[in-house]
């Protein structure tokens, strides 16, 4: 385990299918050790834009396109240069590198045109809005009209995550420019985990804009599934995190990279519950906030059991929420305030009563809602301490033990979460041997190759030997 991409190629193609990205992100692991210092600077500048600025595409500046960006002399150079804040090879990186440079292609093939006609899309799958907000930056009407030499054919090119150039564009390459500065331009602030979240997930996981729903994946669409930290790791990169950048922007650890990315998924997923045009499709809720094969699966397979990990909150008949996140939430919350914790697991509780006809769903969707947004907050502004991170880590582990993940999306992420925790150790230097670690969460993997063939016994039976392995003497420092 010597390349940090190697904790988590298995588990994207688990969490991804065809929608994850390749690559790896390995900042050195005494460059995180030394990313502290610019954690204060990055809160107040998130507190000032994470909230009030708007998303890439719905930003009330004019889209200028690609081509703004490739000269050698910005940032299209073959190699990155030496002695520059930036590499100036980004455009190359993603031109090459980068699934997001090739999602608008995707709406080309047969599987897209059979999407789209089995949707009755008035248009093909490359002309609808329902298909380019997602494969594309594709501008919300609202917004300017891109200049020309914008194209969606680029897919999801540089403004599609640093926003539109028109205001930042010049002024970013000017004498004493700085970070903030580009920032109150226009530049979306990616390096924000809160900020960064906003956007991965108005995309990878739906908004009250734009959702991959139902009907879209019952048309042939991949399931969707969201893990910041996991997604992140596994772009490939077209920044170095050196001393420059942490002074500049701060440096955030991959756990509190994938705590805060849990944490405002929740939040997301209350925004669609709640919002009348996704909340609902007809006689119906919006089945993909619910969990899948509490539907999916033969009737003669009774699967349903009064008690969540969260406690007694279903009725029989009834479809589950979706509360993989919710799960990773409330281990975080035990972690850090044990109080939060509870208070967090009783919100769930009573939400799910609520989806079962008893309660008021509103007000206690947006009673979960204010506890997880409130985690974020608290993670961006301290997080984790690494001295937790085994702890957590056996946490998880026990949790899974214990039949906290009977569902696939449940250990989906749990999977996903240990990778990161692990991962974070072995930058930090916390590991003795990390060869073992690592064919553990191999073998956990490989239970949840295929969603529909999930044993949650075979999964127990990994976590047990993982947690062998995580607790001897010889695992950590």
């Amino acid at each position: 385990m010597t390349k940090g991409g190697d904790l988590f190629s298995g588990l994207a193609c688990c969490a991804m299918r065809r929608l994850c990205t390749e690559g790896a992100r390995k900042p050195a692991g005494r460059q995180l050790a030394r990313g502290w210092h610019g954690l204060v600077a990055a809160v107040v500048l998130w507190a000032g834009t994470v909230l009030a600025q708007a998303l890439p595409d719905q930003a009330p500046a004019q889209s200028l396109g690609v081509v703004t960006c490739v000269s050698s002399l910005c940032h299209g150079s073959i190699a990155g240069w030496d002695g520059s804040p930036v590499l100036q090879n980004e455009y190359i990186v993603w031109s090459r590198l980068d699934k997001h440079a090739r999602a608008y292609a995707l709406l080309l093939n047969e599987k897209s045109r059979a999407i789209a006609s089995r949707l009755n899309l008035p248009e093909p799958a490359h002309r609808s809005r329902v298909c380019l907000d997602c494969h594309a930056h594709h501008p919300a009407e609202s917004t300017p009209r891109p200049a020309p030499a914008h194209s969606v054919a680029d897919g999801i090119g540089c403004e599609g995550c640093h926003g539109p150039a028109q205001r930042w564009i010049a002024p970013h390459t000017a004498p004493g420019a700085t970070h903030a500065g580009n920032i109150r331009n226009g530049l979306y602030p990616v390096d924000q985990p809160m900020a960064r979240a906003r956007l991965c997930l108005s995309c990878h996981f739906g908004s009250t804009d734009k959702y991959v729903s139902h009907r879209i994946m019952a048309a042939g669409h991949p399931r969707m599934s969201f893990e910041m930290e996991t997604f992140t790791h596994l772009q490939p990169a077209h920044f170095k995190i050196d001393a420059d950048y942490i002074r500049r922007k701060g440096n955030i650890d991959g756990v509190r990279i994938w705590a805060i990315g849990q944490a405002m998924a929740v939040g997301t997923q209350i925004d669609i519950l709640l919002d009348p045009r996704r909340g609902r499709d007809g006689a119906f809720p919006e089945l993909t906030l619910f969990d899948c094969h509490a539907c999916h699966h033969p009737m003669a397979d009774t699967r349903w059991k009064p008690h969540t990990a969260f406690g007694r909150s279903v009725s029989p008949g009834l479809v589950r929420l979706n509360d993989s996140g919710m799960l990773m939430v409330r281990l975080m919350l035990r972690q850090i305030d044990p109080a939060a914790g509870e208070r967090f697991t009783q919100a769930v509780l009573q939400l799910n009563q609520a989806v079962a006809g008893n309660g008021d769903l509103r007000a206690r969707a947006l009673a979960l809602k204010a506890l997880a947004e409130d985690a974020a907050r608290r993670l961006a502004a301290g997080g984790i301490s690494h001295e937790n991170l085994r702890a957590m880590a056996l946490a998880l582990v026990d949790d899974g033990l214990a039949g906290a993940y009977p569902d696939y999306a449940g250990a989906e992420q749990a999977a996903m979460a240990l990778g990161s925790i692990v991962n974070t150790l072995h930058k930090l230097g916390r590991l003795k041997s990390a060869a073992d670690l690592n064919q553990g969460l191999a073998q956990i993997r490989a239970v949840l190759q295929y969603d529909e063939a999930y044993k949650p016994a075979d999964f127990q039976d990994r976590l047990r030997r993982f947690r062998l392995l995580l607790a001897s003497p010889l695992a950590t420092h």
